[in-house]
């Protein structure tokens, strides 16, 4: 099976990166109207309740499927499922993690690693350009 394609998930993406940053910090901020505004696009205002919905300017719509304060938060994106999570990973720091999965195919997931690239060096740019 090529790399990316699994057989429950079918083709998926994963980014992250380690902030010298407390789990709250990082959880607050992604959480937060500008926060959301990197990850899921400006102006979305997060739903924190399953089932609850949102369109994206772009009018992707979804539903969140779990909302976990300080954790996760996990939702349909379109036909997709977009997941971020903090987690904490020593003294100090924090994991933040974007995973998308049910994409369409090996291109779509190039593409999408390509923008979660980007949304996680907009983060960090936001967070004070921390790495």
């Amino acid at each position: 099976m090529p790399g990316g394609l699994t057989q429950v998930a079918g083709w998926e993406i994963g980014v992250s990166r380690t902030l010298p940053l407390p789990v709250a910090a990082v959880w607050e901020f992604i959480a937060s109207p500008e926060g959301v505004a990197l990850w899921l696009g400006e102006g979305v205002r997060l739903p924190t309740g399953k089932g609850e919905s949102y369109v994206t300017g772009d009018g992707i719509a979804g539903e969140v499927r779990s909302y976990r304060p300080g954790d996760r938060v996990r939702l349909t994106y379109g036909t997709s499922i977009v997941q971020v999570a903090v987690s904490a990973s020593g003294e100090g720091k924090a994991v933040l993690r974007f995973h998308q999965e049910r994409l369409g195919d090996a291109e779509e997931r190039e593409r999408q690693r390509a923008h979660w690239k980007a949304v996680m060096g907009e983060v960090t740019d936001a967070l004070g350009g921390v790495a």
